[in-house]
């Protein structure tokens, strides 16, 4: 099978959805799939690399930062991304189109189903169903409704790594989703030594809820404990200011990944994300694949995530937040336990189970399309 993946962020730029992204691009490589992905260029990142039966063309964008990229950005994408989507699909001969967001990434899928007749999928990440973050993009939601109605109801296919999000698109849209979770493959084991440390990894944003967690840290004895709150965004600022003004002695070491990243994990005892709401997030993927004790909050995709290897809290929620953190740093046996049941929950989440998950979802779709012919396209 021939596949035309589409995101506008691909690594080494982007968030949750950008890792995923390359691993399923690299999974249905490895079994034997060709994979095309056109993404966004950044800075000196070469606009084509081979990976074996991967491909990756990052195309000309108005990209300036590779973490966060705003509407303007992603409109240039959608541009340069058309010209070279119209290119590759004039020469090859690609079975599907797969997409990842409905917005802004669906729009250029949806333009090469219109132009080429090719059956298209998309996965829903979050941000791109209206009510899932509405302290980011609720003008931009109501401002492009119809189109994203539109969009919702012309795609051949649509996948939700969540039945929470499945749920949140049929409540404005009653469409069929297929719920597929994220695969996750986890990182070569770094025997580190665990040390006392509280680790938050996320984009900072309000709605993350790192600003919580340094308020029920307030209310705690942390003498003994290293508390380190990973990641970039708006509120790093505030974050800091905060942190000193409760008298908390807190590590901020900005945007990290790779290694760093996974040994950061590995030696951290406690991992906590009590987010307002989230899909599928990657970082509680990674806390539990480096076996760390998790708290996260009890609502939207998260315990669909976790299962059964963590405690939950309502968001928002101080007090509870405070009693969770306070539990688990007062008992060593709970956190080993948690921590074994974290590492058996990923392998529930192995990606060969995934792949062959949409695969299906493929099959199943290009079955149902009219081929046509490159003349044809042309």
């Amino acid at each position: 099978m021939r596949i035309l993946m589409l995101n506008y962020e691909y690594p080494p730029i982007g968030g949750g959805a950008s890792p995923i992204t390359r691993a399923l691009s690299e999974q249905l490589a490895e079994t034997g799939n060709d994979v095309d992905v056109v993404t966004m260029g950044y800075g000196r990142l070469p606009f084509l690399e081979t990976f074996g039966r991967l491909r990756v063309f990052r195309v000309p964008a108005l990209r300036h930062s590779p973490v966060r990229a705003i509407s303007v950005e992603m409109a240039s994408y959608l541009i340069s991304g058309f010209v070279q989507s119209m290119r590759l699909t004039a020469h090859q001969r690609y079975d599907l189109v797969h997409a990842h967001f409905m917005m802004p990434t669906g729009v250029l899928a949806a333009a090469i189903r219109r132009l080429r007749g090719l059956p298209t999928v998309v996965t829903i990440h979050g941000s791109d169903v209206p009510g899932y973050n509405p302290d980011r993009f609720m003008r931009g939601h109501r401002l492009l409704a119809p189109a994203w109605r539109a969009l919702v109801r012309n795609t051949d296919a649509i996948i939700s790594p969540s039945q929470y999000l499945a749920d949140l698109l049929r409540e404005v849209e009653p469409v069929p989703v297929d719920v597929i979770p994220y695969g996750f493959t986890p990182a070569p084991h770094a025997d580190l030594p665990r040390r006392r440390r509280i680790l938050f990894v996320s984009r900072l944003f309000p709605r993350k809820g790192a600003q919580h967690v340094l308020e029920a840290l307030a209310g705690l004895d942390t003498s003994g404990w290293e508390v380190t709150i990973a990641g970039d965004g708006p509120m790093l600022p505030e974050l800091q200011e905060q942190a000193k003004r409760l008298g908390l002695h807190v590590s901020f070491p900005g945007f990290i990944k790779g290694a760093a990243l996974q040994e950061l994990y590995a030696s951290s005892e406690i991992f906590v994300l009590p987010s307002l709401r989230d899909n599928f997030p990657v970082v509680l993927l990674e806390a539990l694949s480096a076996g760390c004790a998790v708290i996260t909050s009890d609502n939207s995709g998260m315990p669909e995530v976790v299962g059964t290897a963590g405690l939950f809290v309502q968001p928002g929620n101080v007090p509870a937040i405070r009693a969770a953190l306070a539990r688990l740093m007062a008992d060593d046996e709970l956190r080993r336990d948690l921590g074994l049941r974290a590492q058996a929950r990923i392998h529930e989440l192995n990606w060969d189970r995934i792949v062959e998950q949409h695969l299906e979802l493929y099959a199943r779709i290009v079955a149902r399309s009219v081929p046509i012919s490159l003349e044809a396209a042309g």
